[in-house]
């Protein structure tokens, strides 16, 4: 492709500007004429920008050298497109015919808008040196294949219809073009070397698309339907509905071969998008490792996703995810959307779901380009494909297919749509189904027969019976992984280590501290990072006061050396949101960014990825990430811990839930900075009472021999309190054999408080995390506070300001779940026979942070003490209950946080 014009081109647009100005019109607004709704609703002014009089070509007779103007199917061949002949000359009426013949048929192009040069002429010289469809037919074998994959969808979608009349499938109906569009797009992407694919989608039409094109079996799908579990025996998980169903088949097109991963999506429309968008970059990079030097990022892994016309619009994550498309340490290569476009949200018309004209226009945002197809055309839609292909293949950039159709029945097969769209379901309700007429069309051109067509479909549906009738000796085979979690065990299995240990070699450690700080020749460091680098070197050579951000590089560096890659995402945080953490170094006067601690090993690196200001999306990709590579420490960092709401749905329906529902495992860590320091509503609390209350952590004291058990809860959520406990946490994650999420209430004031420092024989081999920390207690104990996190160091000063180390103990609930029973009843029972109390004091408000988790479990660790003291209960103090984690006057936090240091340490 020539990204400019030659001189004889110039002289030719300028000479003929009006007919310029005419093809570029047509360009940029044939798709407002274009024929793409197959029910013809679309409210359309007429467009008068597609009328040649309107820029003075009137005589239709009149001849025009096209020069430099329009492509067309003559053009010589070659590696740049070709160069058209100065002598070219057509009839106004053949140009005019020819644009719309391209331009305003069954697929309408959006590709105007791109301020990239070089794809609108990309685009141009395709589709004009293509022409029209008409003129380049398809094969009868790739017809028959379409025609197979609509009969075989219909026939499935009456099958279940007719057999479980009362099921809420989600059909494809109305949209079968669908399954030739993905069949189209793997075969094309097998060929241009592509072997895998990541893709997403709702659950409109997945049932056809599992059973067909994804192999999953029918019989499977009918003993969930009939209340069957999808989950092997023996296995903890609850499993999850049909339209949330997933499969992961090694599809063959000729000789090419491609792995199409569809991901298990929970009913949040959207949600999945991040998650696919991480995988295929982790699963992309992974396979850059092992590959020829010149495999670059999208030539072997693609992204794909499939989108409804209303949640496209509608879901902020859409947004979110689209943003990341182009961003460093984001990108995947360019993804392929698929908005599946029945021009309706469960009831409400396009006209009260978007204030855009198309669903797809959110596109633009990154300038996207837009393929809109009519539905009712399944070769037009293969032909978008292929074309949608070549783009993402040439430019790695996303783009969107529009597939115009409609929805046969409701939002699901119960509803009766017509009460609220008459006209819409008058339509729908009169016509023949795509596949129907597509068989006609077919039998039409003789390339297939009646009488073949009811043999083939009375064969499938044959072949569904006998399916139906396996269901009851059917059941789920085991769980298959893909080689990378083969070493990976299930948490709930006996060989499960849950906390080895994590120490490491003083020499090992200074050697990676080191590290972290060094910088080649000539790097021009800002002369304020000096102290922080005097500082860290210092530290490490007396073997104290080592504070959070060293502890952490020397987890990221040691786990580097391990064998792991480390990832950390969020905003901010190559520096850290509180200058702590300077993983990277910026030269004041080039701006290389150099990241220290990679200079450890050459195969294993660190990537600090500053985000985009999204919560939900970035934390869904770091999400996707864990998913695909257990070998990977993803850490998704929040700016304050409060700001992790922005991605609840993250939270709720993935990281504290795919393990029970999906059987899948994730290592990721989840920073959250916590803490009442003054700061207001929200910049105070990472909310830890919302994550703990997602966990299924147990109430009652384990039984003997079933301490194990008691520990597999489906994420952990942890407030450590000194820079070791936390470099264990991190290699915790990783020297496990086997994969949970993490969550961290992470420090703010605590990351340079002297009292808050570890050394390196806290960090020694045979050290691992300590659930529960003890100190004070030192003569016989009146009062054990139990306590969580930075509150620890205020009590401590208090409890030494009063002469009170031999009268109090403190004990430090480091890891809230799994709650550590047996722990903290070990440090507890030097303390019973002579306590007069036990108390919890917590900064929160007594109906937020760790109360209520802790409440009821802490009466089980005193019942297990046997009554050994005067204590039967656990009082609490703390700040009253209130609406909001922190007030934001100054001089009230001021005064509470007296009150509460005071109300510890009352009665004494």
């Amino acid at each position: 492709m020539k990204p400019t014009n030659t001189p004889s081109e110039l002289q030719n647009r300028s000479t003929n500007a009006a007919l310029l100005r005419y093809v570029d019109s047509v360009r940029q607004h044939g798709h407002r004429a274009a024929t793409i709704d197959p029910l013809d609703l679309l409210e359309r002014d007429p467009v008068h920008a597609l009328d040649p009089s309107r820029y003075g070509l009137n005589d239709m007779e009149k001849e025009y050298s096209v020069h430099g103007i329009l492509w067309n199917q003559q053009m010589p061949e070659g590696p740049e497109g070709g160069e058209r002949l100065e002598s070219e000359t057509w009839k106004l009426k053949d140009i005019v015919e020819f644009l719309r013949s391209v331009y305003v048929g069954r697929i309408a192009y959006e590709f105007m808008h791109s301020p990239s040069k070089s794809e609108r002429l990309w685009f141009t010289h395709l589709l004009e040196s293509a022409g029209p469809p008409a003129k380049t037919p398809m094969e009868g074998e790739t017809k028959k294949r379409m025609w197979e994959l609509l009969a075989r969808s219909e026939t499935f979608d009456h099958f279940l219809q007719a057999k479980f009349p009362n099921l809420k499938r989600y059909g494809l109906e109305g949209a079968e073009s669908m399954l030739p569009a993905l069949d189209a797009l793997f075969r094309t992407s097998a060929n241009a070397g592509v072997s895998s694919i990541i893709l997403c989608m709702p659950h409109r039409g997945r049932l056809s698309l599992l059973t067909d094109l994804l192999r999953f079996s029918p019989t499977a799908l009918f003993h969930k339907i009939k209340g069957g579990n999808e989950v092997p025996e023996g296995i903890e998980a609850t499993g999850d509905v049909i339209s949330h169903l997933a499969a992961s088949p090694t599809l063959k097109y000729g000789d090419k071969e491609v792995k199409v991963s569809l991901l298990q999506n929970p009913s949040h429309l959207e949600a999945v998008n991040p998650v696919a968008l991480g995988k295929t970059r982790a699963k992309q990079y992974s396979m850059i490792r092992d590959s020829s030097p010149d495999c670059a990022l999208g030539d072997r892994v693609m992204c794909v996703q499939l989108h409804g016309d209303a949640a496209f619009t509608g879901q902020g994550v859409v947004m979110e995810t689209l943003g990341l498309s182009n961003l460093p340490h984001y990108t995947t290569g360019g993804s392929i959307h698929i908005v599946v476009n029945n021009n309706i949200g469960y009831t409400t018309p396009a006209a009260g779901a978007r204030s855009s004209f198309y669903c797809s226009d959110i596109g633009k945002m990154v300038n996207a380009p837009v393929l809109h197809v009519n539905g009712d055309h399944p070769e037009d839609v293969a032909r978008a494909v292929n074309i949608a292909f070549a783009y993402r293949n040439f430019f790695r950039r996303d783009i969107i297919i529009d597939l115009m159709c409609y929805r046969q029945w409701g939002h699901n097969e119960l509803d009766e749509p017509s009460y609220t769209s008459p006209k819409m379901y008058k339509l729908i309700r009169s016509r023949p189904s795509v596949p129907k007429m597509y068989e006609e069309k077919l039998i039409s051109e003789g390339g297939l027969s009646a009488e073949d067509a009811k043999s083939q479909r009375g064969a499938y549906k044959s072949h569904l019976e006998s399916c139906l009738q396996s269901v009851e000796s059917y059941s789920p085979p085991p769980v298959q992984h893909d080689k990378q979690w083969k070493p990976v065990v299930w948490p709930a299995s006996t060989q499960a280590n849950g906390n080895p240990e994590t120490g490491l070699e003083s020499m090992t450690l200074t050697k990676v501290g080191k590290a972290s700080v060094e910088v080649p020749d000539n790097f021009s460091m800002h002369p304020r990072l000096q102290r922080h680098v005097k500082h860290r070197l210092t530290s490490l050579e007396k073997g104290t006061g080592l504070d959070w951000g060293t502890a952490e590089a020397l987890a990221f560096g040691s786990l580097l050396l391990d064998g792991y890659d480390v990832r950390i995402s969020g905003q901010d945080v190559g520096r850290g949101t509180f200058s702590q953490r300077h993983a990277m170094l910026v030269d004041q006067e080039t701006e290389r960014v150099v990241v220290p601690l990679n200079s450890l090993s050459d195969s294993r690196k660190l990537e600090l990825a500053n985000s985009s200001l999204s919560e939900m999306a970035v934390l869904g990709f770091e999400y996707g990430v864990s998913w695909e590579r257990p070998d990977i420490l993803p850490i998704w960092e929040a700016q304050f811990g409060d700001f992790f709401n922005g991605s609840q749905v993250i939270i709720d329906t993935f990281i504290s839930s795919s393990e029970t529902k999906w059987m899948k495992q994730s290592g990721l860590v989840m920073l959250l900075p916590h803490g009442l320091d003054g700061a207001g509503p929200e910049h105070s609390s990472s909310r830890i009472e919302r994550m703990l209350q997602l966990t299924n952590d147990r109430y009652n004291f384990p039984r003997k021999g079933d301490e194990a058990r008691a520990r597999n809860v489906n994420m952990h959520v942890t407030y450590p309190t000194t820079p070791a406990q936390y470099f264990h946490l991190l290699r915790r994650q990783m020297t496990r054999n086997y994969r949970k999420p993490l969550i961290v209430a992470a420090p703010k004031g605590l990351l340079r408080l002297p009292a808050a420092s570890s050394s390196l024989d806290d960090m020694k081999p045979g050290t691992r995390f300590q659930p529960v920390l003890s100190t004070f207690g030192e003569g016989q104990v009146e009062r054990v506070i139990l306590l969580s996190g930075k509150l620890y160091y205020d009590l401590a000063k208090e409890v030494t300001t009063r002469g009170l180390a031999d009268r109090v103990a403190l004990i430090r609930l480091e890891e809230l779940c799994p709650f550590p029973f047996l722990e903290l009843a070990d440090a507890l029972r030097p303390f019973v026979s002579t306590a007069t109390d036990i108390i919890w004091v917590q900064e929160e408000a007594r109906n937020q942070g760790a109360w209520g988790h802790v409440s009821e479990r802490l009466r089980t660790v005193l019942a297990s003490l046997e009554l050994e003291g005067k204590v039967k209960q656990v009082e609490y103090r703390g700040r009253p209950e209130s609406a909001v984690p922190a007030t934001g006057v100054a001089k009230w936090h001021a005064a509470e946080h007296a009150g509460l240091l005071r109300g510890a340490f009352e009665g004494l």
